[in-house]
This record gives structure tokens, sequence and C-alpha cells, in this order.
């Protein structure tokens, strides 16, 4: 159930069918010169909606923005405080906690470390505020990571590879911008640098060349098969 385009007679009947949500984050972020910038928010929405069709799951409007610190040098990304994500969390959990629902996923299409952080911080602070609900917290990558591996060929494949290269031929073939080259940046080990770009020029983290929009439908499946795994799982949790 795609909340954006229910009525309100169709959200509140949806609310006796289950009572969990997937709520999609995403970023503007760059995505080497041959993805769009949203890949990431596309991304976590297409595999949310393409979940709620194997069963009964409310999907909320994406979040396009996000913490980005490793591609901040490069340009397109726009990045958001951490303070800012947790706080926007909370506010949309609390007030879909008002509506009736009670079921939180977190699903985050950028994968960052910094970003991710944040969306665990704020689900614990959920879990404290809100005595009857359940909170997942998970990125694509981490969820459907291991059924990936078994479709695309690059091993160290992250950012703007093969796996997301994959993903939007074959939802928005059109955005895809020729394929870039490979790349699998070094950054120094323990330290902050201030000029990230000056390690990883090119902004890809694997292999865009051995995409296909064959293997993007089948990796989508696969994304689409684990997040309806979590919602089960998470519905059916005795905390």
């Amino acid at each position: 159930m795609i909340i954006e385009e229910l009525t309100m007679d169709e959200f509140a009947g949806g609310l006796e069918k289950t009572r969990s949500i997937v709520i999609p984050f995403g970023s503007l972020e760059e995505h080497g010169p041959h993805l769009p910038l949203a890949t990431d928010t596309m991304t976590a929405e297409k595999a949310a909606r393409a979940a709620s069709r194997l069963g009964d799951l409310f999907v909320a409007p994406a979040v396009p923005y996000g913490m980005c610190r490793s591609t901040a040098n490069h340009p397109g990304t726009v990045s958001i405080r951490g303070n800012t994500l947790r706080g926007l969390v909370k506010d949309l959990a609390h007030d879909f906690y008002r509506q009736g629902l009670r079921n939180f996923i977190l699903l985050s299409g950028h994968a960052g470390g910094t970003h991710m952080a944040a969306l665990v911080e704020a689900g614990e602070e959920l879990l404290s505020e809100l005595e009857d609900i359940k909170v997942a917290v998970a990125s694509l990558l981490d969820l459907a990571g291991p059924a990936w591996a078994e479709i695309a060929e690059t091993e160290r494949d992250s950012h703007a590879g093969e796996v997301e290269t994959s993903l939007v031929l074959h939802f928005a073939p059109h955005l895809v911008k020729g394929r870039a080259a490979e790349e699998y940046p070094t950054f120094p080990k323990h330290i902050l640098v201030r000029d990230k770009r000056r390690y990883w020029p090119g902004g890809v983290w694997g292999d865009p060349g051995a995409a296909s929009p064959e293997k993007g439908g089948a990796l989508l499946e696969a994304a689409a098969r684990a997040l309806w795994s979590l919602a089960s799982r998470l519905e059916s949790l005795d905390d």
C-alpha cells in the first residue's frame, strides 16, 4: 500500500490489514558520471514498493536526503546533519504512530556508516519513547547483500558499480549515461582527510561495466524478498 497514492478511507482500511510500514531513506549523492544523484532514494523506494506487492505493507514517501561523508567533495552531493536526520525520523515515526502504525522498518538505500548510525540511534530512542512499537533498521546493501552476491560478478562492489548500475538500468534506463570506469578507492587508514575526492576521483566503487538490466531485475526481486522477510519477522517478534 503506497501511502501517497491512498485516499484517507483506503489508509484506514489498510490499518485493518497491517500495522507495518517501511520508510525508505535515500540521499542526494554523486554516483559517478553515469548514474543520477537520486540513485539511493530511487532504489530504496523501488525495493519497498516491490516488497509491498508480496503482502500487506504500508510504504511511506521516500526521504530524499541523508548524511554523506565520503562523497562530500563530489559535485551534486548535498548532505544533512545527523541531528536533522534523527529528528526527521522521530517526527515521522511519532506521527505515523499517531495514525495507527506500530511496526517500523527504516530502509536505507544509502549505506554510509554515519548515516546508518543516525538511523539506528533514532530507532533506539523511539523504542524508549513508544512502548508498543517495533523498529528495524537496515540498508539495502546489508539486507540483500547475501542474495546480491550470487547475482553480481564484482566482489568488492558497493557504490555506483555493477549492482547500482544494474538496478537503475532495470527501472530507469534513460537515466544511465553510459558506463564509468571501474574503480576501487583507498583512503588512509584511521586518518580523516579534507579532500576526499583526491582519494576517490571517479566516485565509483566497483565495476559498472559488468551491469545489465537483467541483473537489475533479479537484484530488485531479491531485495524485495529480503525486505518482505524482514517485515514478517518484525511482525512476529515477541519483544
